[in-house]
């Protein structure tokens, strides 16, 4: 137990979190503490019966049973790994920078979601993860990733081959699908569209989230358009080419 309790210590904080509630309200509505017809997103009862926890508790809950299981831990190894990833990598020392892009992804798929209602999609898990997941691999697109059974690939294409394999082992590919369009979302905005393509920055860090978790290290707060000496050297290294986001970077290094 002490052994498990140093592991889960050791995750990052926001991360750390995540996955906890990822396991607690699923075990909640597994036992039937709470019935998890008041776990899901019920875009009506959200929209009309102002039922304003359905979007949080949909993002933690997944039905977990003899025909989910597997898909749920699979999904929940993803969310530690590439969560981890992201805020111990290009986010490290800055917890409320990566607050603010989970808290834009959830909010865009919440919006998705009830726009899309039709397609009786009612949990945010799986999508949640996956735009996490889309934005790691932008950030270290070329780095070679192994997968199941020995594949080698470029970091880029795992989120694509995730949704096929999610899809294989019983996932939707709209959960995917939309995890992988909003990831995309803000990494053109946040990254792509001011660095790479000179453009204006469409998205900052609200200063309430600084004052709630402030960096941990120096530099400067939010990111958008990288210092001077960051894009000259990127710019020797590619010969010429602003995009530098082969081997990742952290956000704010000058």
């Amino acid at each position: 137990m002490s052994d498990l309790g140093d592991w889960f210590r050791s995750i990052p904080l926001i991360t750390r979190y995540w996955f906890a509630g990822s396991i607690a309200v699923p075990l909640i509505g597994k036992l039937g503490l709470v019935s998890p017809v008041y776990l899901f997103l019920w875009p009506d009862a959200f929209i009309n019966r102002f039922q304003i926890w359905r979007p949080i508790t949909a993002t933690f809950f997944f039905p977990v049973g003899p025909g989910t299981g597997f898909l749920y831990l699979v999904n929940l190894y993803f969310l530690y790994q590439y969560s981890s990833r992201l805020e111990t990598g290009a986010f490290d020392g800055r917890p409320a920078d990566y607050m603010f892009m989970l808290l834009f992804n959830w909010i865009c798929i919440v919006v998705s979601f009830c726009s899309l209602n039709f397609w009786n999609i009612l949990l945010l898990m799986i999508p949640l993860i996956m735009s996490v997941l889309y934005v790691w691999a932008q950030l270290n697109r070329d780095m070679i990733v192994s997968f199941w059974f020995g594949t080698r690939f470029k970091a880029c294409y795992l989120p694509w081959v995730i949704l096929g394999f999610n899809y294989i082992i019983g996932g939707s590919v709209i959960n995917e699908l939309i995890g992988n369009l909003v990831g995309h979302l803000y990494f053109f905005l946040m990254f792509k569209y001011p660095m790479d393509l000179g453009g204006r920055t469409f998205l900052s860090t609200p200063q309430f989230l600084y004052r709630w978790l402030p960096n941990r290290r120096g530099g400067v707060s939010g990111f958008g358009v990288p210092p001077a000496s960051m894009r000259r050297a990127a710019e020797d290294q590619q010969g010429g080419r602003r995009h530098n986001w082969g081997q990742g970077f952290r956000l704010g290094d000058q």
